[in-house]
C-alpha cells in the first residue's frame, strides 16, 4: 500500500464531488434536520423496522424479553442492510475515484496521525454513525488489499472505542443534556481524543511486542 502511496494518484472532479457526498451522508450532519436535507443522512436512507402493535405496547419485529441464540441471530438481520447499503455507496463512490480522492488528500494526515492511509477516511467517518457499515468497509478494504493486516488493526482499534458515537450520544445522551456541566460538543472531543488514542496504542503494541515476538518465532523456526 506505501508504494501505491508513492505513485502519483489522479483524480477528475468527479472523485472529489463523489468523495464529497459520501463525507456528506456518513458524518451525520443533516441527521437532526427535519426538512428535505435529511435525505442525505445514511442513517435516514437505511431505515428503520416499523412497528407490531401488540394492545398499547408497540414492540419491534424480534417481540419483547427475547434472549439467546435466537434473539442474537434477529438482532444480525437488522445489521444486513446498513452494510448492503454502506458497501453499495462505497463502490459507487469507488467507481467515480472517490476513494482515490480520499487517498491523495487524506493520507498526509492520516497515516502520521492513525497510521493508516487516506483510503480508509469513509471508514473512520462512517463509524461516526454506524459500527456495522465502518466495520463492513475496513473489511472489503482488506479484501481488496488496499490495507495491510497491521493497518486493518489500527483502524478496527479506532473503531472499537466510542464506536457510533455521534448517534449513540445524540440518542441515548440527549437524556442528560439539560445538566451537563459543559458544552455538549465536549464529550464529542473527549470521545474523539481517546478513539485517537486507542488507535496509536494498537500501533505502539504492533511495532513493540508484536514485532519482538514475530522476530522471535521466525529465529525460533
Amino acid at each position: 500500500m506505501k508504494e501505491k502511496e508513492k505513485k502519483s494518484i489522479k483524480v477528475g472532479w468527479q472523485g472529489y464531488l463523489a468523495l464529497f457526498a459520501a463525507i456528506i451522508l456518513f458524518s451525520g450532519i443533516f441527521s437532526a434536520n427535519e426538512g428535505w436535507l435529511k435525505v442525505f443522512d445514511f442513517n435516514t436512507l437505511n431505515g428503520a423496522f416499523g412497528k407490531i402493535q401488540s394492545g398499547a405496547q408497540a414492540l419491534d419485529f424480534r417481540g419483547a424479553g427475547g434472549s439467546g441464540a435466537r434473539d442474537g441471530f434477529l438482532f444480525s438481520i437488522e445489521l444486513i442492510p446498513a452494510i448492503i447499503l454502506a458497501l453499495g455507496i462505497v463502490n459507487v463512490v469507488d467507481g467515480l475515484g472517490g476513494l482515490r480522492a480520499a487517498q491523495k488528500l487524506m493520507t498526509p494526515i492520516l497515516r502520521p496521525l492513525l497510521g493508516i492511509p487516506g483510503i480508509c477516511m469513509l471508514a473512520t467517518i462512517a463509524n461516526m454513525q454506524s459500527t456495522d457499515a465502518a466495520a463492513g468497509m475496513v473489511k472489503e478494504l482488506v479484501d481488496e488489499k488496499e490495507i495491510t493486516d497491521e493497518e486493518r488493526s489500527v483502524n478496527i482499534a479506532y473503531q472499537t472505542s466510542a464506536s457510533a458515537f455521534i448517534t449513540n450520544y445524540f440518542s441515548s445522551g440527549s437524556a442528560v443534556f439539560s445538566f451537563m456541566l459543559v458544552p455538549i460538543i465536549v464529550p464529542i472531543i473527549v470521545m474523539v481524543i481517546f478513539k485517537i488514542i486507542g488507535a496509536n496504542l494498537m500501533r505502539l503494541y504492533l511495532k513493540t511486542v508484536y514485532k519482538n515476538h514475530s522476530q522471535e518465532g521466525t529465529n525460533n523456526g
